[in-house]
């Protein structure tokens, strides 16, 4: 039974083997010519027997020994580009991205003009998080492919990883044109519009906030997070009822969100709403219980309720959630101002 299942086991290898020869068979064909028309020399000749070899090593899964294979060859030919492309592929299988990376570089300085290899070097970059190199690999290999939709989708995923949102509208809105219908393509713009609303958010240039995050709700109408950074710029601008409305639905669609109640909160205290701003402070609290903004905006319902109706237990619940919100962060901005608020009621 063993010696059967040895046969079989040899049997399906020799298959693989062939089958791997004969779909590569164009390619062989190529190397041939390219071995005995162009009058290279032996030790030439034997580094592509070795790439061939790593080929069909490769096919079956043999990588470690394809390696082996291939690190011959370049010794033989230092400026066997295929040989180096092909180590490159191999150890980003292996996920050793460190020697892939070095085996792609080598692979484009041998021939400037391989857009595959730019493409799997700015792949692997990206994967191990190294985006300024990898927007240089792929913005070549974009040169040398402009219809290539991967290529731009991924030199805009990269240019956006840097901060360079200019860039990455460019190559986004290059993938767009070769293929307008592309998810992937409206994720990046969507993306790319969020990351400039909050610059210029942070820039306290709120126009140009809400006219990016708008873009960005155009192409994901139903995401909570981008509805309560445009509602936030709202509220800011002095617009509460529009910021309502865009809260509201924030925590409809995404009943967990603590930041999207806190800011309901707050926006019901702009428009004097005390019972319903109580209500989602609460909310938020109930979410995150860390959350010393919530605590803070609670004990000002709290307290806007108990001066109203003369309530000495709503002063006490103000207080405390003033207190609350100072053991969670002591070193809050306007902290004095607290502070003198509580000495102030307290008494």
């Amino acid at each position: 039974m063993s010696d059967n299942t040895d046969r079989v086991k040899t049997k399906s290898k020799s298959w693989k083997s062939k089958a791997a020869y004969f779909s590569l068979f164009p390619f062989y064909f190529f190397l041939f010519i390219l071995m005995f028309s162009t009058g290279c020399s032996y030790s030439e000749r034997r580094a592509v027997e070795l790439y061939v070899d790593a080929v069909e090593l490769k096919a079956l899964d043999e990588n470690e020994k394809a390696v082996e294979k291939l690190d011959s060859a370049v010794q033989l030919n230092e400026r066997f580009s295929l040989a180096y492309s092909l180590l490159g592929e191999i150890y980003q299988r292996m996920q050793d991205y460190e020697k892939s990376t070095a085996a792609y570089e080598k692979a484009t300085q041998l021939n400037p003009w391989s857009f595959r290899d730019f493409f799997n070097l700015g792949g692997v970059y990206q994967v191990v998080k190294k985006f300024a190199q990898a927007v240089k690999a792929y913005a070549t290999a974009c040169e040398l492919d402009p219809d290539h939709l991967d290529a731009h989708i991924n030199a805009a995923k990269c240019y956006y990883e840097i901060g360079d949102y200019n860039e990455a509208l460019i190559y986004g809105k290059r993938a767009e044109q070769i293929s307008p219908d592309t998810a992937e393509v409206r994720d990046v713009f969507r993306d790319i519009y969020e990351s400039q609303g909050d610059i210029y958010e942070s820039q306290k240039d709120y126009e140009q906030a809400i006219a990016s995050y708008k873009r960005a709700l155009e192409i994901d109408s139903n995401d909570p997070k981008i509805m309560t950074s445009l509602a936030v710029c709202y509220l800011k601008t002095g617009r509460e009822s529009v910021a309502k409305e865009l809260l509201i639905s924030a925590t409809q669609i995404a009943p967990e969100s603590n930041t999207a109640y806190q800011y309901l909160g707050y926006c019901y205290l702009r428009l004097e709403d005390v019972d319903n701003a109580t209500e989602s402070y609460s909310r938020a609290i109930e979410i995150n219980d860390k959350d010393w903004q919530a605590y803070r905006g609670l004990g000002v319902a709290y307290m806007l309720r108990a001066l109203k109706d003369e309530d000495d237990t709503l002063r006490e619940k103000a207080i405390r959630q003033w207190r609350l919100s100072l053991d969670i962060k002591p070193d809050q901005p306007r902290r004095e101002r607290l502070l003198k608020l509580i000495e102030r009621y307290s008494k």
